[in-house]
């Protein structure tokens, strides 16, 4: 157990922020699982609003420091990428 006063709020700081960011993980998760879910029904305007939504939750937590800057991005590639592929077997 930690003796001095900054250890002691250290530890207090790290429980915020760990609930924090527990929180905004599972938003992103829910969007991303959110996305997929419409991008398997085949609508293309559901899925370009989806997709948008976890965009924009992505780089929501990339800009808070959640997720590493190139983590959301290579996510986002991920994603646009899979409804590039899925609107172009649609046609």
């Amino acid at each position: 157990m930690a003796h001095t006063k900054s250890a002691l709020k250290r530890i207090r700081q790290d429980k915020k922020r760990n609930l924090r960011n527990q929180s905004v993980k599972s938003t992103v998760r829910t969007a991303t699982r959110a996305y997929r879910e419409t991008l398997e029904e085949g609508d293309a305007a559901k899925t370009q609003t989806s997709l948008r939504a976890a965009v924009k939750t992505l780089s929501k937590a990339a800009s808070k420091g959640v997720l590493r800057k190139q983590t959301a991005a290579r996510r986002i590639s991920r994603l646009a990428k899979a409804a590039n592929k899925a609107l172009a077997a649609a046609k």
